[in-house]
Formats: C-alpha cells, structure tokens, sequence
C-alpha cells in the first residue's frame, strides 16, 4: 500500500468514525471508487486502535472513571461510577451478539454500493425524525431501558452506510436526551464496540498472514487518531450549540450520488 492510499484510508476512518455519516460507507465508496484493493486486517485493526485512543484522550475523565468503576466492581467497593460502566455493558452486548452471528453476510452482500446508499438515505430520514423530538433529560438521567434501547439500534449500525454513531444518537433523540447527552453517551459507547471489532479482527488475523510494515501500521493509527480526535471535538462543540440537520443533509446528497455512480 503506497502512503497516498495510506493517508486518505487513515483520514476518512477517522473523520467519520464518530461522526454521523458513516465510516464504513465511505470507505467501501472508497474502494469502489478507486478501484484500490482492501487495506488488509492489520491496517482495519490500525485504524481502529487509532479511533479508539482519540475517544479514550478526549474522554480521558470518564475513562478514568470507568478504570475506577471496573475495580470497584472487582474488589466488591462502591464507586459512583460503576453504574455508568453498566449501562455501557447493557448497550454493548447486542452488537457484539449480533455482529458474531452475522459476520459472514455482513462482509459479503451487504457491502455492495446499492446497500450503501439505501442505507445511507433511509438513516438519514430517521436522523432527522428523532431530531424533531423535543429532549430535556441530561446525561445522568440515562437509565438501563434507554441503555438497551441504544444498544439494540447499535445492532443497525452492522449494515454499512447506517453510521453506529448516527443510530445510537437517533435512538437517544427519540428517547428524549439532549444532543449533548445522545452523542457523550454514543461516543462512551464506541470504547466497548471498538474494543470488540479490534479483538474478532486479531482473532481473524491469527489464522492470515499479512504483509504490512510496522510504519505503515503507526502511519495508520497516528492519522486516525488525529483526524479523530478534531472531529469528535467539532461535533461535541457543533451539538452545543445546534442539531443534526447538516448531517442528514449531507447523507442525502451523499446517498444519492452513490446510486447514480453505481
């Protein structure tokens, strides 16, 4: 893999990890687009360690908290925090059910341009509907139904062009949070959800060989974790102040164009 193809695959991933216009419609666009072969399970698992280290630094205060919750549940203590670890447990559990199951469909038919794009529009329109709901309830006020209710709409998020970080939002609009308190909770929910992609990838990794360098591989996860980084501050500090309508705009017009390319 040349370091152009590199660095585009890097930045895309990371841009729209965690925003809510889908990461893997738009590498598989990508792909089809430039005809570029798959980047490999080890540049995936890179650019997945890079994701993952951005919303781990950018909420590295929660973060310590759950460190600090998961060992208070271990040694059996109290912690203010170990409520907030399960409901990120609860949310977690369906995808990574789902996704163990469905592993051989998804990396087949599902991954073609048409599904992409249908996905894509269809998502849009439920990103906007749950938009229209009103919201007042903050982030401590997340309960275990709202948890599961998230997680389940998680489960959409296998079919590429859906956008993970897009459905958990919807699902935590339509259940009355604020923007702020849907995407902290989204953003929480992908340490887990990553985590788990990482692992089913090292998994699959041990019985394949690979060809990619170590600098490719730094490359990768470097750039990812930059580009992730500024995008999940861009959005925290857009939804502060405003709605999702320029994404569902943009997944309208992005949408469309995939089927009159494909």
């Amino acid at each position: 893999m040349d370091l152009f193809t590199l660095i585009v695959l890097s930045l895309v991933q990371g841009i729209t990890e965690f925003l809510p216009v889908s990461s893997s419609g738009h590498l598989i666009l990508v792909s089809h687009v430039t005809g570029w072969e798959d980047q490999g399970l080890l540049i995936d698992i890179a650019l997945h360690l890079g994701t993952l280290g951005a919303v781990m630094a950018y909420f590295r205060a929660d973060c310590r908290s759950l460190i600090g919750a998961g060992r208070a549940m271990v040694t059996g203590s109290r912690s203010p925090d170990t409520r907030l670890l399960r409901l990120l447990t609860v949310a977690t559990l369906p995808i990574v059910l789902a996704g163990f199951m469905a592993k051989g469909l998804l990396e087949t038919s599902a991954r073609q341009e048409h599904v992409v794009a249908v996905s894509t529009i269809v998502f849009a329109l439920v990103l906007y509907a749950a938009d229209r709901r009103h919201s007042c309830r903050g982030f401590d006020e997340i309960g275990y139904r709202d948890a599961m209710v998230i997680g389940a709409a998680q489960v959409l998020a296998l079919i590429p062009g859906t956008s993970r970080s897009g459905v958990t939002m919807a699902a935590a609009r339509f259940l009355g949070l604020s923007h702020e308190a849907a995407a902290r909770f989204s953003m929480l929910l992908s340490i887990p959800t990553i985590c788990a992609a990482t692992l089913l990838a090292l998994a699959t990794l041990a019985s394949a060989g690979s060809q990619i360098t170590a600098p490719a591989f730094f490359t990768a996860a470097l750039l990812a974790f930059a580009a992730g980084y500024i995008s999940i501050g861009a959005l925290m500090h857009w939804l502060r102040q405003a709605d999702f309508t320029p994404f569902v705009i943009y997944r309208l017009i992005f949408g469309g164009a995939i089927l009159l390319l494909a």
